[in-house]
């Protein structure tokens, strides 16, 4: 029998002031959030030596007041969007379409979606266009993610990401999980672009770095006879919103070469970059697992 998590007295005052903040206007949330992140980026921090050596990785030709107005720009998104968690955790599904711009370049309610692997990227933006697509498919769907330490806030975040009909999934030995899902019809949500460690990855290059990529995803299509339907969160401009951009199925993936797969889906992460870099994750740190015999660079 699973027992509930205890919760402390922090718990409950971090989910009171997220569930207020969601009573109020969704700009006032936001200015509130970009005012935080304002403040904190003039304290010294390990997370925003983190953003400034990955922009210093990813974009050496950069002179040194873009790579700063980058930065600061990015640690100020990453900030508020933990203020927007109130939003997007407790924002029911009429206010979420008030919100939230769709762009989609297929029938996201086609009754007839073969398999498909939906797959995120880690902008800003990821927590909307994540919860929004889930609201958008009007269908059961389910998710992969990463457990949060405290187990009382990861049933909490569990519970309200996948409160439109989304199985959330543990990620790591989850492939038996997701094959399940595609044979009940279910779309299934992941992003792999992160660091997850050298296994199931390989080093090919992002922003010419070598860098430990998954290649679980063209593993999983491959075995799931899966389509790969990439989308973005992107926070639109003036405290208006956001816009959840589904774009068209890759073709001709997988290719049988996983190396190759895992560097075109940082190819294509690149491209989105450098439309809007400031709202890319740059607080996690990308380039935690080196090449043997490569050092650290955090």
């Amino acid at each position: 029998m699973a027992t509930t998590p205890k919760k402390s007295l922090g718990y409950y005052l971090s989910v009171g002031l997220l569930r207020g903040l969601n009573l109020l206007p969704y700009g006032w949330v936001a200015r509130f959030g970009a005012g935080l992140g304002h403040l904190l980026y003039r304290i010294p921090s390990s997370r925003k030596r983190v953003v400034h050596t990955n922009l210093r990785l990813c974009f050496p030709h950069w002179d040194e007041a873009t790579r700063e107005r980058v930065a600061k720009a990015s640690f100020v998104h990453a900030i508020r969007s933990y203020a927007e968690r109130s939003v997007q955790w407790f924002a029911d599904g009429k206010k979420l379409e008030r919100l939230i711009e769709l762009d989609s370049a297929v029938d996201l309610r086609d009754p007839n979606m073969p398999p498909t692997i939906l797959l995120g990227f880690h902008f800003v933006g990821i927590e909307a266009g994540s919860v929004f697509i889930n609201y958008s498919l009007h269908r059961p769907c389910a998710s992969l993610y990463t457990p949060m330490s405290n187990p009382a806030f990861d049933a909490m975040a569990r519970e309200q990401r996948g409160r439109f009909d989304a199985q959330m999934i543990p990620r790591g030995d989850s492939a038996r999980d997701v094959l399940r899902m595609f044979r009940k019809g279910k779309p299934v949500m992941l992003a792999a672009d992160m660091d997850y460690g050298a296994r199931n990855s390989t080093f090919v290059p992002f922003f010419g770095v070598p860098t430990c990529t998954l290649t679980s995803v063209s593993r999983l299509a491959e075995v799931g006879r899966a389509q790969i339907l990439p989308f973005i969160g992107e926070v639109l401009p003036n405290f208006k919103g956001y816009r959840l951009k589904v774009f068209p199925v890759w073709e001709n993936y997988p290719s049988g070469d996983p190396d190759a797969d895992a560097r075109r889906m940082n190819a294509f992460l690149e491209e989105q970059i450098l439309k809007m870099p400031e709202q890319y994750y740059w607080v996690h740190k990308r380039f935690k697992t080196r090449p043997p015999g490569e050092p650290g660079v955090y």
